[in-house]
């Protein structure tokens, strides 16, 4: 199903290359003063400009700042031809070699290059074996314990075992399963990552059984249970640090396509996209998650509130992604974008979003404060601390994440107190969450703080931090 029909053209003003600014930017080639002229003109966004003239939008953001110059006949071509600009305004010839438009096949070259990205990485994992015994988990839900235990020093264990080692079942009806991985999903949001580590392999392997004994519809519906028990997947394993987040993730994204349902592709897009910032390819995971965002038609017009909600998420994890390699213009304007499609959801909508995070004001808050954290700027995250009421997020795992983030904003601004306060915080709110690694490197770089905080040391004994 699709969520928009947007027309990926642009409407452009009546004259608007015969104004003085258009010709003054046209006869320079200065593309940058362009797009933000074609943007102040036609109300859009960086993100929807980039998809009709084959860009990303973090090129976009560049190219605006005088970070980057097009000198290249072809980009020149497709913004002329995107943007319906007369070849001979920007010195083109009238007859230019065909190039790839939005209504043709081919991928953009930077999707081009995402997709040999993704599929190197896939064939490593297939030489690890890894994605050859993932792929052949197809089970029921049954009640034998994986031969690997999920422990709250390692919740993720039972997962790399059975991706390895895939357990065998029955394929089980459409709505067991389904109520079973929003149960899965319950331990998530409840932070019970242990409990959450037992299930995932049965669950998985019973989705996986179910799809494979379906066909037509029936299998698309499989299909999106499959993605998003890969999604809980993932989150788990990028949690704890785990190797196998690559192939989940990767696994994940395929289920999701194969649903045909544009959410679970959005839901899977953004853990691969974590993955991938996680292997020190931010740029590209921007560029995926914009371009994903970008697919979903909320961009104009009355798009579905899921759109709308969808896209938010999508901008959230790639603002946080461009912060995470100082991208600093990229990240802000991402957030922006981000914060402004949230405010376009009805205000009488229940909660939507992704599986696991939603599209609200106090999201997209959580969010300026983690990707100022990022950018190192933890001081211009500090009016966002504030604007959260923790008592209103609606789960353990999202008030441990704000408690985390206003953790990493102190320590980083030098008051180890508050730090310390707010880790306490984290583990009132979700104990199994301070066992993390994340946490326990912040902890223990806390104790080296030249101020003294009574309790520190055995909360960092107690969090596994420390051993001794």
């Amino acid at each position: 199903m699709r969520l928009s029909d947007a027309d990926p053209r642009l409407p452009i003003p009546a004259g608007l290359w015969e104004r003085d600014e258009a010709r003054r930017a046209l006869w320079n080639r200065d593309i940058g003063a362009l797009l933000k002229f074609v943007r102040q003109h036609t109300g859009a966004s960086q993100t929807l400009l980039g998809s009709v003239i084959g860009l990303a939008q973090s090129d976009v953001s560049d190219i605006e700042r005088g970070l980057r110059h097009v000198q290249s006949l072809d980009v020149l071509t497709r913004i002329a031809d995107g943007l319906r600009i007369p070849f001979s305004l920007l010195g083109i010839s009238d007859s230019p070699a065909p190039t790839t438009t939005l209504n043709a096949p081919e991928l953009t070259e930077s999707e081009t290059r995402l997709t040999l990205a993704v599929q190197a990485q896939e064939d490593d994992v297939r030489r690890r074996e890894l994605m050859a015994s993932a792929l052949g988990v197809g089970a029921a839900l049954v009640t034998a314990p994986p031969a690997v235990s999920a422990t709250p020093q390692n919740p993720a264990a039972a997962l790399e075992h059975a991706l390895l080692n895939p357990p065998s079942a029955q394929p089980v009806p459409h709505q067991q399963l389904a109520a079973a991985l929003t149960t899965a999903r319950d331990d998530f949001t409840a932070a019970r990552y242990s409990a959450l580590g037992r299930k995932l392999p049965t669950l998985l392997a019973a989705a996986e059984a179910t799809r494979d004994e379906t066909t037509g519809r029936a299998r698309e519906r499989a299909q999106a249970l499959v993605a998003r028990t890969y999604v809980l997947g993932t989150e788990l394993a990028v949690k704890q640090h785990a190797d196998c987040a690559w192939a989940t993730s990767v696994l994940a994204l395929r289920a999701a396509r194969a649903s045909g349902d544009p959410v679970p592709v959005a839901e899977a897009a953004r853990v691969m996209a974590i993955t991938m910032r996680r292997t020190g390819r931010s740029p590209s995971a921007v560029n995926f998650l914009t371009n994903t965002a970008t697919s979903l038609g909320a961009e104009r017009g009355t798009p579905a509130p899921e759109a709308l909600a969808a896209r938010t998420c999508l901008l959230l994890t790639a603002a946080y992604t461009a912060a995470s390699t100082n991208q600093r213009g990229t990240a802000l304007d991402l957030l922006q974008e981000a914060t402004e499609t949230s405010g376009r959801i009805p205000a009488n909508t229940e909660p939507l979003g992704l599986f696991t995070i939603q599209a609200s004001p106090a999201e997209c808050a959580m969010y300026a404060i983690s990707t100022h954290n990022a950018l190192h700027t933890p001081d211009e995250g500090v009016q966002h601390i504030s604007a959260v009421i923790p008592a209103q997020l609606p789960t353990a795992e999202r008030r441990a994440r704000y408690f985390t983030d206003a953790a990493r904003t102190w320590h980083q601004i030098g008051d180890p107190r508050r730090a310390y306060t707010a880790l306490r915080a984290v583990e009132r709110e979700a104990p199994e969450e301070v066992h993390r690694p994340a946490i326990q490197a912040l902890t223990a770089n806390l104790l080296y703080s030249p101020q003294s905080l009574p309790g520190l040391k055995e909360f960092a004994l107690r969090t596994g931090a420390v051993t001794s």
